[in-house]
């Protein structure tokens, strides 16, 4: 019997209709089948798997679910290289904390799953493990950084997988696959034991994330992990919902806002009252963002590489992270006359920092920690985009790494936020953009050309709940019933 929803699993196994080594083979057969063209699984553990379905507790929580794990976190006899290859054949000699928690509720690991190098880009390619391609387009990537889960949980290869977001390294590639995602605050998993790729940076932390196919999948998850989410049907709670059509540096594809759109009307069908509202803090705290990550000179990123040269889109970001603040106003100069905006105003917004120039960058995030406290006076939740652009063309996130700004407020603000797939890009949606000199913008008008029939999801944030979750998965649940999104046969 062939189960597509972690639910319907859970509740198969618990019943004993089915058995775990069942959903094991089912598993196995789809990652063999899609392997050859999606190279996201990239290290696979399939034989131990098999041993872990032997033993699981058939009335578990999450009683046999496979899950794919992002490459950063510890699995036992499997590699965390990072992507990096002088890292290859260190063994991991435990299960990180969230695995261990996941394999408690009967969670069955089915191996790792691909990440950018470094863990630097949207883009879930690296010299030891290849480049991972987009589902359902091989021109394209399915983004990142937790882009292999994405991609596998879109593929039907697993009902869950588990990744991390430090700057919307889960909401972006659920978005770009057309799958859901649930960032939990700090608070609830914590960083999961991810392996930390920036040691001296503590302002903000990467979280443990979930990727499903749909919400009652990740109500199940957070039910089961103890969020202080409730799955079974409440009483309704009308919600007053902010909708920020136009969001972050580069503006959204016609497709996004249209996505944004469809998910506001569907919660105001649903019951919640909806306001569209113009607030510029996501282009804000997007730039507070990149100015707090980049303050080392990518010192962090670096070190890991030792005398490894990095790909040549994390090469580029680390240069402009190490470019000295001296010579930055005069090349922005340059770029602002040679028609490049969003390039001056990166080159103003990152970059090393002095210890009042961090102070500076953290006082702006405080202001930006006050507004949304202000914001949520008013409003319980945002709906959103995700990104500015559906899924990117391979070799364009660095020139691109604009289009995730919309995800970077939660990170800075550390709120509950998920992603929700909505609709998919229709054929005159692909030319929506003014020529711009812009050569950021070029990038993103080439990359709307060809997107017909991608994935597109929407955001929603959480401001307000006990806990914020619930607010989230709600909301998301309200446009998921709504949405005519179609997914692939097979899920």
């Amino acid at each position: 019997m062939r189960m597509h929803s972690l639910v319907e699993i859970v509740r198969g196994i618990q019943s004993k209709a089915i058995n775990p080594q069942q959903v094991w083979l089912e598993s196995y057969h789809r990652f063999t089948e899609t392997h050859d063209g999606l190279n996201a699984l990239i290290q696979p553990h399939y034989e131990k798997a098999k041993d872990v379905c032997m033993k699981v507790d058939m009335q578990g929580p999450l009683a046999g679910v496979p899950a794919s794990i992002k490459e950063c976190f510890e699995v036992q006899g499997l590699q965390t290289t990072l992507g990096i290859s002088s890292r290859c054949g260190q063994i991991d000699s435990q299960d990180a904390p969230i695995v261990k928690r996941l394999k408690a509720c009967g969670v069955v690991p089915v191996g790792k799953s691909n990440i950018p190098q470094a863990m630097y880009l949207h883009e879930t390619n690296n010299p030891v493990w290849g480049r991972t391609n987009h589902p359902e387009n091989q021109e394209r990537g399915p983004g990142g950084s937790s882009g292999g889960d994405a991609a596998l949980v879109a593929a039907g290869v697993v009902p869950l997988g588990i990744g991390n977001d430090l700057a919307g390294s889960v909401r972006q590639p659920a978005h770009a696959c057309g799958v859901s995602a649930l960032l939990p605050t700090s608070s609830v998993l914590g960083n999961g034991g991810a392996f930390n790729t920036m040691s001296n940076f503590s302002v903000v932390s990467s979280r443990t994330g979930l990727i499903t196919s749909t919400i009652a999948d990740l109500k199940h998850v957070a039910s089961a992990l103890d969020f202080g989410v409730d799955v079974e049907k409440q009483p309704f709670i009308a919600r007053r919902i902010a909708v920020w059509e136009h969001a972050g540096i580069i503006e959204p594809s016609s497709a996004i806002k249209r996505a944004v759109r469809e998910a506001a009307q569907a919660v105001q069908q649903a019951g919640h009252y909806i306001e569209y509202i113009q607030d510029d803090v996501f282009e804000e705290a997007a730039w507070i963002m990149f100015g707090l990550l980049s303050a080392d000179g990518g010192h962090d990123i670096r070190h890991l590489f030792g005398s490894e040269k990095p790909l040549r889109g994390v090469a580029k970001l680390l240069r402009i992270a190490s470019l000295p603040r001296w010579v930055r106003p005069g090349l922005a100069v340059l770029m602002r006359l040679l028609g490049n905006r969003i390039d001056a105003a990166a080159l103003i917004a990152t970059g090393k920092r002095s210890r009042k120039g961090f102070e500076e960058l953290l006082a702006r995030r405080e202001s930006v920690v006050s507004h949304m406290k202000d914001t949520a006076r008013k409003f319980d939740a945002i709906i959103c985009p995700v990104s500015s652009l559906p899924a990117l063309p391979h070799e364009t996130a660095a020139r691109l790494v604009a289009a995730a700004s919309p995800c970077l407020l939660a990170n800075l603000v550390d709120l509950a936020a998920g992603a929700v797939p909505v609709t998919r890009v229709t054929v005159d949606e692909q030319v929506c953009r003014h020529f711009s000199f812009d050569r950021v913008l070029r990038t993103a008008m080439k990359a709307d050309v060809g997107s017909v029939g991608l994935p597109v999801g929407v955001q929603v944030i959480g401001l307000t709940g006990e806990p914020p979750e619930q607010t989230v998965l709600d909301i998301m649940e309200a446009i998921e019933s709504k949405s005519n999104f179609s997914r692939w046969a097979h899920q």
